[in-house]
C-alpha cells in the first residue's frame, strides 16, 4: 500500500511542527541544516513555500535572486530536492564530487523539455552535502 502523500491541505502550511511530524527528528535536523547553510551569507538563498494547485501539494523553492535553484517537497521520513539542468552542463556535473548513483541518473535522465531533472531523496548526511555540492554548482552557472 502507497504512503499518502503529506502536505496536502492548502489551510495547514508546513510549519516546523508540521515538518517535525512527517519527518522525524534525524530528518528534520537535515532540512533544517539544508536551510540553514543556504540561507546563510555568502549563499544568500531564499526559500519560500507555496500551495500548488496542479500537484495538490506544498512545495518549498529555493531561490538566488531570480534563479530557482532547486525545489522540494516532503516525504515520511525524507525529503526530496529536484534541480534542473541544460545538456550543456552535463559535462561538468559530471566532474562534481557527487555520489556515482547521481551522475549515472544525469546521463540516463529523460529531458523534460530542455532541462534534465535530478532528484534527490534525503535522509543522510552524505545526501546532504550531495545537495550542498549541486546547490554551489547551480548558484554560479550563468
Amino acid at each position: 500500500m502507497d504512503t499518502p502523500k503529506p502536505l496536502t491541505d492548502p489551510t495547514v502550511f508546513p510549519t516546523e511542527e508540521v515538518l517535525l511530524a512527517i519527518l522525524g527528528t534525524t530528518t528534520f535536523h537535515l532540512l533544517d541544516t539544508l536551510f540553514n547553510t543556504i540561507t546563510a551569507q555568502p549563499s544568500g538563498l531564499t526559500t519560500e513555500w507555496r500551495y500548488y494547485n496542479d500537484g495538490k501539494s506544498w512545495l518549498c523553492k529555493a531561490v538566488f535572486k531570480t534563479k530557482t535553484i532547486f525545489w522540494l517537497s516532503v516525504w515520511p521520513g525524507y525529503f526530496k530536492t529536484t534541480f534542473y539542468f541544460t545538456e550543456k552542463h552535463l559535462e561538468a556535473l559530471a566532474e562534481l564530487p557527487l555520489a556515482e548513483e547521481y551522475k549515472t541518473k544525469l546521463a540516463t535522465a529523460a529531458p523534460i523539455g530542455r532541462l534534465i531533472p535530478l532528484t534527490l531523496d534525503v535522509n543522510n548526511e552524505p545526501v546532504l552535502k550531495d545537495v550542498l555540492t549541486l546547490v554551489s554548482f547551480k548558484k554560479q552557472l550563468k
